[in-house]
């Protein structure tokens, strides 16, 4: 729809803070409080000489080389639980095959922890501290956030404090996405989280649906819906519209009776493709995408996996096209559906893959350390 379209409005704006600097507490005081974490970066050109080598024929491997001693065990302290909601720690080898993983959330571990990780909302929000300073030697701290950039605040208080980023963005230090599709040669490794990508024969009854709770008139995403329920119609849940069945799975419970799904995030950003995105693809609707660009989408997912709102010069054309396939089911499962025959879906399961992706990331980068400089500037690039 082009990037001027008359739908897209401007998010909110950021506000500015009356704090006056970052806030840390004694050793003593922060053993009665809550916790954080740690990585480095690997040179590329290494990384690419070592898998060459791994693919070399084995007359060329020296004969009887041993193998190099795994990396020592090491201890990640959880900070605080994300959003103050406890959560039971997971066991890395048994769930992930990662071993040599210690967490902890005891806040008495941090003198020993080689890493402590730690969410942004709550130092954003004023309901923990940071760790105190000096921090033990060697000691990673790491910085785990998966809101947008708008809902964001504070970055000011966490500069140059950080030696590693985990987030969904590609470039983060520890990367890990809300989802990701894996080939189905590569799929059957037991890891939770996973899910075969049916393709059903039979046509759905139901054409649109918007699962939405947090609705704002500033959110483009809002105003485009109001200009695409003139053309067509959106069945629209949640606590701005119908009620949902209880239950975890309730959206995609509910997007396995709709041929498509608005999957609007809440504001545009790199990489920002939540679980409204991969939820739509697990239950075989067809997501209608609003969010970072189409180039964006596709270092995630086949191009035809999805339906872009900037595909179409109006909104009009995009009810249009959306008529048409509802029209022709086999047209509609040519072009946006049979890709599926190829891929499992992965949905890491929030907090326990991301503190395990951590651990493992904390004991290949021992020894090394590095600080995270313009933390804002690049992630609101």
């Amino acid at each position: 729809m082009g990037a001027q379209a008359a739908w897209r409005q401007a998010g909110p704006t950021s506000r500015a803070s009356r704090r006056t600097g970052v806030r840390t507490l004694s050793l003593e005081a922060v053993l009665k409080r809550p916790r954080l974490c740690v990585c480095a970066t690997a040179a590329g050109f290494l990384l690419l000489l070592a898998a060459c080598a791994r693919y070399l024929p084995d007359q060329a491997a020296p004969q009887q080389q041993q193998p190099p001693p795994p990396p020592p065990e090491v201890t990640l302290l959880i900070w605080t639980h994300p959003f103050g909601e406890y959560r039971e720690l997971p066991d890395c080898l048994q769930l992930y095959q990662i071993p040599g993983c210690r967490l902890t959330d005891d806040p008495w571990a941090y003198p020993q922890a080689d890493a402590v990780i730690i969410h942004h909302r709550e130092i954003a929000n004023g309901d923990a501290h940071l760790p105190p300073e000096p921090r033990p030697d060697a000691q990673k701290w790491i910085w785990m956030n998966y809101e947008s950039p708008t809902h964001t605040s504070e970055l000011w208080l966490v500069e140059g404090v950080f030696n590693l980023t985990l987030t969904y963005r590609t470039d983060s230090d520890i990367f890990l996405p809300y989802g990701y599709l894996v080939p189905r040669a590569r799929a059957a490794d037991g890891a939770p989280g996973g899910g075969q990508l049916s393709l059903s024969r039979r046509p759905r009854k139901r054409f649109v649906a918007w699962v939405i709770s947090n609705w704002s008139a500033t959110h483009a995403r809002v105003a485009f819906y109001r200009q695409l329920r003139e053309f067509i119609r959106v069945d629209v849940f949640g606590r701005a519209g119908q009620p949902l069945q209880g239950g975890g799975d309730s959206v995609v419970r509910l997007l396995r009776r709709y041929m498509f799904y608005l999957a609007l995030e809440n504001s545009q950003h790199t990489d920002y493709i939540t679980e409204k995105l991969w939820n739509a693809v697990l239950a075989g609707a067809v997501p209608v995408v609003l969010g970072p660009s189409r180039q964006n989408y596709e270092r995630f997912l086949p191009g035809e996996a999805f339906i872009h709102v900037e595909d179409f010069p109006t909104v009009k054309e995009l009810a249009r096209y959306l008529l048409a396939l509802r029209g022709d089911p086999a047209r509609l499962r040519r072009r946006h559906l049979d890709w599926r025959r190829s891929y499992s879906l992965r949905q890491p399961r929030f907090w326990m893959e991301h503190y395990c992706t951590a651990c493992r990331a904390v004991r290949r980068s021992r020894g090394r350390t590095q600080t995270v400089t313009d933390l804002r500037r690049w992630f609101h690039s």
